[in-house]
């Protein structure tokens, strides 16, 4: 009997010294990922653009078999039914098919034009806060100088010039919305280019572009990812505000903003809701699910969090 008692409390610390160990050497990645998991929205919102996007993508042909450019007059405005789940549009088009259609524009602007203005506001607010000096600022007047004009009266102003596209609204926005991605770059830089393991690398005689980019960047990682998953919500409405306004994505081509255009008069509106609140939900989902994300990488990728 003495025996066993002295074993179960040996058992005891062991279990404890050994579950302490195992929470120490927890790697970065995976306190991360178990935070992440603890945000319920950020999980479900991740879960609903995961479907979306398989939805929209690949299973489109499938879940959507009607063309989204396919016109029948013989059935204009028809209400949702059997055969058309979210009912017919003003020259018959099937909306569902539109809506589906219709989602892999804003993905694919929201992602393209993310990695564009990413990489952009990444590699000047890098050089901006690496090496100071005339450098910085120059880049910052110049960061400044666009932020003091309205996003969406410079994306209109461009692509008035250069005309209507899906590819030259991928690019307006990429070119324009670099500008917060710059300053948090900077920040970020800023803090870290004094700090012991830069001030070694410098002594080691290690060329200062590796150590920008091998040594600084990727400990900015979180921020950036954070960034970028912000700037989806904010491309996806920019897009949707140009096709909304006839310079986004052009007929027969289905994007939800242009399939709000489409539903503009009182009557529409008031006697016709299958025509607008389908892609209008679909805008509001997403780009709620996006900061969502946002907010569970935020927190998840934080290192002042401590919360477990």
């Amino acid at each position: 009997m003495a025996v066993q008692e002295q074993a179960q409390p040996t058992t005891a610390v062991a279990s404890a010294l050994g579950a302490q160990t195992r929470t120490r050497i927890e790697s970065p990645g995976r306190r991360a990922l178990r935070r992440f998991l603890r945000h319920r929205l950020a999980v479900i919102s991740m879960v609903f653009m995961v479907v979306v996007t398989l939805v929209v993508f690949p299973l489109a042909p499938v879940v959507a078999p009607i063309p989204p450019e396919k016109t029948n007059l013989r059935a204009v405005r028809q209400p949702p039914s059997a055969e058309h789940l979210l009912g017919t549009d003003l020259i018959g088009r099937d909306v569902w098919s539109r809506v589906v259609y219709g989602g892999r524009v804003s993905i694919a602007v929201g992602l393209i034009a993310v990695v564009i203005f990413m990489t952009i506001g990444t590699v000047l607010g890098g050089i901006a806060g690496y090496y100071g000096g005339r450098v910085d600022s120059v880049i910052m007047r110049i960061t400044d100088t666009v932020m003091a004009f309205p996003v969406l009266v410079i994306l209109i102003s461009i692509v008035a010039i250069v005309g209507p596209g899906l590819r030259n609204v991928m690019l307006a926005i990429g070119l324009i919305a670099w500008t917060g991605v710059a300053r948090l770059v900077r920040g970020q830089v800023l803090a870290l280019r004094n700090m012991d393991f830069v001030t070694a690398a410098r002594a080691l005689g290690i060329p200062q572009q590796r150590i920008l980019l091998r040594h600084i960047l990727p400990s900015i990682v979180g921020p950036i990812t954070v960034a970028g998953s912000f700037g989806i919500a904010g491309a996806i409405l920019s897009e949707a505000s140009l096709s909304f306004l006839g310079l986004g994505v052009q007929v027969p081509t289905p994007s939800w903003g242009n399939m709000l255009n489409e539903a503009q008069s009182i009557q529409l509106i008031e006697f016709y809701p299958w025509l607008w609140v389908p892609p209008g939900l679909m805008i509001s989902l997403c780009v709620l699910a996006v900061n969502f994300i946002g907010d569970g990488l935020r927190d998840a990728l934080d290192p002042r969090m401590t919360l477990d």
